[in-house]
């Protein structure tokens, strides 16, 4: 969600968010601005902006619906149509370069069903999913989901897999979710996908998947005190001490 930062004109009231009709066009030549519209108010940019970069160009201030700008948080989940075209599209506003054209509405939260439990009392069953997310059982397949997913990963087929009790193919599945919600808007059965995600991904990490004994070895390594003798040395240093151990390559082990 964003509002138009402080010291633009004109000035936005209390919870409302003004518009400018034009955005500092005078700092890029005209050839290479494009026409976007943020709630329904135009503004020229330059070509070759995310919808993130493009917004704060034209002086919108983000607030909520931004974080890693990297791609990875899931924050900044985009709604978009291009001009003369009836299609709704997606995208995250941070790796989503801009079409003339284009007119964006941000989703930067979606009020999806959220189950509360204690997973350490969960047990991991095929009907675990189903118990605390029974509307997947209303799952049609129309794989509007799958269409709309900014990652490009299999939605309906994980559904499915919950739809099954199967957890493990689940998390593997979902595994790379960014947890945008934009699935969950898209749906007819009111699915909130990446909660059952997320469920399936927690009970597989706790409960399913096999334990890294070398984890194991370390953690009894850690309680018999083995690293007490150099963690002790290590707080007995003096600035110059560490910054000695931190930068000199032949005293601490940096990888090439």
């Amino acid at each position: 969600m964003a509002g138009k930062a402080k010291g633009r004109k004109p000035k936005a009231e209390a919870g409302k968010t003004a518009a400018v009709s034009e955005s500092r066009p005078e700092s890029a030549a005209a050839g290479s601005l494009a026409t976007i519209y943020v709630m329904g108010q135009a503004y020229k940019v330059p070509k070759d902006l995310t919808i993130m970069k493009a917004m704060e160009y034209a002086g919108y201030q983000f607030i909520r619906g931004c974080g890693c700008r990297g791609g990875f948080c899931g924050a900044c989940g985009t709604v978009y149509r291009t001009k003369d075209s009836y299609k709704l599209k997606v995208g995250l506003a941070c790796q989503t370069v801009i079409e003339d054209g284009m007119y964006l509405a941000q989703i930067p939260f979606y009020p999806g069903n959220k189950a509360v439990y204690e997973l350490n009392k969960l047990a991991a069953d095929t009907q675990v999913l189903v118990k605390h997310y029974p509307e997947v059982m209303r799952c049609i397949a129309c794989n509007s989901c799958t269409k709309i997913c900014p990652q490009d990963i299999d939605v309906m087929g994980y559904i499915n897999m919950a739809i099954r009790g199967d957890i493990d193919r689940v998390a593997d599945m979902s595994f790379d979710c960014i947890m945008c919600g934009l699935c969950a808007t898209r749906c007819p059965a009111e699915i909130v996908h990446y909660n059952v995600a997320l469920l399936a991904r927690r009970l597989y990490g706790a409960k399913r998947a096999a334990r890294a004994q070398h984890v194991q070895e370390r953690v009894k390594e850690i309680a018999a005190g083995r690293f007490e003798p150099g963690l002790d040395k290590l707080c007995r240093m003096d600035e110059k001490e560490l910054a000695q151990m931190y930068y000199d390559p032949k005293v601490r082990d940096v990888e090439p």
